[in-house]
């Protein structure tokens, strides 16, 4: 797969997460009963660095946890015959503001399964959702609360997201 494009670089990524954070904020009027929930893999490096930024604007830890959707999934036979599901989420959800965090929305599937998930785990008071790129193409009635940036595509182009602590750099990309 080649790269087409580099969409946002690491200054792009970092003005992105201040945006959200602040959106996150203005819209729960503070974060005092707010969880942020990132979605395995790149979703949960999102969520801790949204997590720093909002502590930097307001001096507040969040709890952070990540949420495993493997088992949750509906291609999950195409994805292994034994999948295995490293249970990491020991949060406790019920009556709280759960902000869920991916690094790409595109079907909608994925935030799907991370609902189905997330409400095995307990029952929140509100879901939102937050996404560093919005890609289109949506196959289920979902929509993210907080989006870093809209990047219409062809249904043959991917977009890639990688953020230093799993990959080693700061970008996303449009690869064909």
């Amino acid at each position: 797969m080649m790269v087409k494009a580099v969409i946002m670089d690491e200054k792009a990524i970092a003005r992105a997460i201040t945006r959200i954070a602040n959106e996150i904020i203005e819209r729960n009027k503070g974060v005092g009963n707010i969880v942020l929930v990132g979605i395995k893999t790149r979703g949960v490096p999102f969520a801790h660095r949204l997590a720093d930024k909002i502590y930097e604007i307001e001096g507040e830890n969040l709890q952070t946890y990540t949420l495993d959707i493997t088992l949750y999934r509906d291609d999950l036979k195409e994805i292994s015959p034994q999948p295995t599901v490293n249970e990491e989420f020991t949060g406790d959800i019920n009556g709280r503001i759960v902000v869920l965090v991916d690094d790409v929305i595109y079907t909608g599937r994925t935030v799907r399964a991370a609902l189905d998930a997330l409400i095995d785990k307990g029952r929140p008071n509100k879901v939102q959702l937050a996404v560093l790129v919005d890609r289109g193409h949506r196959e289920l009635p979902i929509r993210p609360d907080y989006i870093g940036k809209n990047v219409p595509t062809s249904k043959t182009e991917i977009i890639g997201v990688e953020f230093k602590e799993v990959d080693g750099i700061d970008e996303v990309v449009i690869k064909e």
